[in-house]
């Protein structure tokens, strides 16, 4: 059978646990390692390049938007359409990578958002308001595809590495979310040479990202992590009945019965949601005050750096103290950011920015923690199910909570958005305390049977 060939069976076994010298076992420890460096490294190229191609275009699509459209408040349709697009694709993606392998669910992925940035470019070109949003919603793919990516660094990485691959990938965002914002500048000239509109010049960067995020994994994510998962967890002599697609029903039935899953889809959302509501409307608060765009920007890249730059950490810690407390310990952080940034006055201040810095780093802390915890507490046959509404639902509460963020900012201000913030993070910890209560259960049952 070929390397990327699909296995006849699924289990929920974990791999790489068979010694080399058993006959009949095709994937040996030793082998199983070789795999998961290359394919972390693989990952870890492809999410740079990935990363690329989400971030150069964000500086300039509200922009975009507003100058095709001729309203200002149509401005931020673009960005919603890509939130959007991104929960959606994340669940078909996932419908793929569950009948074919992560091989050919994260390469589309990457495909469909390079035919987004082509798109958006189009539409400059054309001034068509109704291209763009179809652009900016197959973008989004691409965000799918990096979030996936997470995910695929766990699929033959021992359990007390676990936490440490997945935020590899994950800090492997920061070399395109730094990298993207500074070429937007240089986009301009090529966009001049290239005879289209000046605002489509990043999306040009970004459609080569890509187009380069793609090939990399076609060509080196090979064999495919998540069948020899698959096949490893059959030479152990686990169960092989097939459950190819995606099917909310599982899903369902995973959620219901397995808490750590139930945990981490709650964790990943409320974070998320979090992180958004209050990091969409933090611009304009600074801008109300009188902050000049530089500054903003200085701002908002502390943010970034928060985010992406320090997963490992989150990751390491992840794997040394457990999940749960590197989430609760994320929500600490989180309540801390809200209430610098709550108190802040309008403008530039020491507190904002520190605010925001804080918000990027404890929403890392949860995203990393509860990713982890999700993917291994979910069955190897319903994984990518999983996943795949994991990060749908992560998706759409975002996009909900971005929503009424505005609401709230136009009606209360941006102190009482932090408080709004303030009540989903209790729901972090709600579901931390549910996972953890789970986990002691699990221990005082394996007492007792030993």
């Amino acid at each position: 059978m070929d390397d990327d060939q699909a296995p006849t069976g699924l289990s929920a076994g974990i791999p790489g646990r068979v010694s080399g010298g058993l006959s009949g076992v095709r994937w040996p420890d030793e082998r199983v390692h070789q795999v998961q460096r290359r394919t972390l490294w693989t990952l870890v190229a492809a999410q740079g390049l990935g990363g690329l191609g989400i971030t150069i275009g964000v500086a300039v699509a509200a922009i975009l938007a507003e100058e095709i459209s001729g309203r200002a408040d149509l401005a931020g349709l673009a960005q919603t359409m890509q939130v959007l697009g991104a929960a959606v694709a994340s669940f078909l993606l996932a419908h793929l990578m569950g009948k074919r392998g992560r091989r050919p669910g994260l390469t589309l992925g990457y495909l469909l958002g390079a035919s987004g940035a082509a798109l958006a470019i189009l539409a400059g070109v054309i001034d068509s308001f109704a291209t763009l949003l179809v652009g900016a919603a197959l973008l989004g793919s691409t965000t799918a595809a990096n979030n996936q990516s997470r995910y695929a660094a766990t699929d033959l990485a021992q359990p007390l590495k676990r936490a440490s691959a997945l935020s590899l990938v994950v800090w492997a965002t920061t070399i395109g979310a730094v990298a993207g914002p500074n070429l937007t500048g240089p986009a301009g000239g090529v966009a001049a040479r290239l005879r289209i509109p000046e605002l489509t010049g990043p999306f040009f960067f970004g459609m080569l990202g890509m187009l380069a995020s793609a090939l990399v994994i076609w060509v080196f994510l090979r064999p495919d992590p998540l069948l020899v998962a698959r096949e490893a967890a059959v030479d152990q002599g686990a169960s092989t009945s097939v459950l190819h697609g995606t099917k909310w029903s599982r899903v369902r039935d995973v959620i219901r019965t397995r808490p750590g899953v139930a945990a981490g889809i709650t964790t990943l959302a409320l974070a998320h949601a979090v992180m958004i509501a209050v990091m969409v409307m933090t611009p304009l608060h600074m801008h109300h005050g009188g902050a000049a765009l530089e500054i903003i920007g200085i701002v908002v890249s502390g943010h970034v750096l928060g985010m992406f730059a320090f997963a490992p950490v989150s990751g390491w810690a992840s794997d040394r103290f457990g999940r749960v407390v590197v989430v609760n310990a994320g929500a600490v952080v989180l309540l801390v950011s809200l209430l610098l940034s709550g108190s802040a006055p309008s403008g530039a201040s020491w507190q904002i920015a520190w605010g925001l810095f804080l918000l990027g780093l404890g929403w890392s802390m949860c995203t990393v923690a509860a990713s982890t915890l999700l993917s291994e507490s979910a069955p190897l046959d319903a994984r990518t199910d999983v996943q795949g509404a994991a990060d749908l639902i992560m998706g759409l509460v975002a996009a909900a909570a971005g929503v009424v963020a505005g609401i709230v900012m136009a009606g209360l201000g941006f102190g009482a958005l932090n408080v709004f913030a303030a009540l989903l993070v209790t729901g972090i910890v709600l579901a931390a305390e549910l996972a953890r209560r789970n986990a002691d259960r699990s221990d005082e049952q394996r007492r007792v049977a030993g």
